[in-house]
């Protein structure tokens, strides 16, 4: 078994590709990484509090390394503390980087960018995958999650705070791909095959914010 880490957005893609690697029988996920706005302390981009990401990790049974970033933060900034975590993965023997990532080419290359002075190799689990048969596998499979942040200019804001459900799906217009992998939205995953428990959420306040609309989940546990 191949000593992995996966990086970790808290959303559905992230809970699927572990669930695939899981099973697939050659990889070994020990650790969960995420990138967190320090300042907010919460998901950068899907702007989940990190005592939910916690939540997430602990339902898993699964480390939790964090990349922590500045708000605002540049790429060079980035870069550096992504590749101190990746420094502690190859200390710990850890010899593959895995990614939940769909078929945006560009995303797939900074990550193999990002990686290529490692010795960790990066492997995307979903990659290809057609993103509606993908959406109902997973919803099918028992994949809970809310709608975290939407993209205003591509989906309307109602969608915000929304569970992702075959609801959602028949909803969707048919330009907005339905696993939302051009940024049409984000999600949290409350709960997933390897989940010990489902996580109890509940959609909080919805604020604009940077050109996105965010929906604030808390815990009601």
């Amino acid at each position: 078994m191949k000593k992995t880490w996966l990086w970790w957005s808290s959303g559905k893609d992230s809970a699927w590709a572990l669930h695939t690697l899981q099973h697939g029988g050659k990889f070994q996920v020990d650790a969960l990484v995420t990138t967190v706005n320090a300042a907010a302390d919460r998901v950068a981009m899907h702007a989940v509090r990190t005592e939910l990401l916690h939540a997430q990790a602990e339902a898993l049974g699964l480390a939790l390394r964090l990349v922590e970033i500045p708000y605002p933060c540049s790429n060079r900034i980035y870069e550096n503390a992504a590749r101190q975590v990746i420094g502690l993965a190859e200390k710990q023997g850890v010899t593959h980087m895995a990614f939940g990532d769909l078929f945006l080419q560009d995303v797939r290359s900074y990550r193999e960018n990002l990686l290529a002075t490692s010795l960790i190799e990066p492997i995307f689990p979903l990659w290809q995958r057609d993103t509606t048969q993908l959406a109902y596998e997973m919803i099918d499979a028992g994949v809970s999650a809310y709608l975290t942040c939407v993209d205003p200019k591509v989906l309307d804001p109602s969608f915000v705070g929304r569970r992702f459900d075959r609801q959602l799906l028949a909803e969707l217009p048919a330009s907005a791909d339905p696993c939302g992998e051009n940024g049409e939205f984000h999600t949290f995953v409350n709960n997933a095959p390897g989940f010990s428990a489902p996580l109890d959420v509940v959609a909080g306040e919805t604020v604009r914010r940077d050109g996105f609309v965010f929906a604030d989940l808390r815990s009601t546990a």
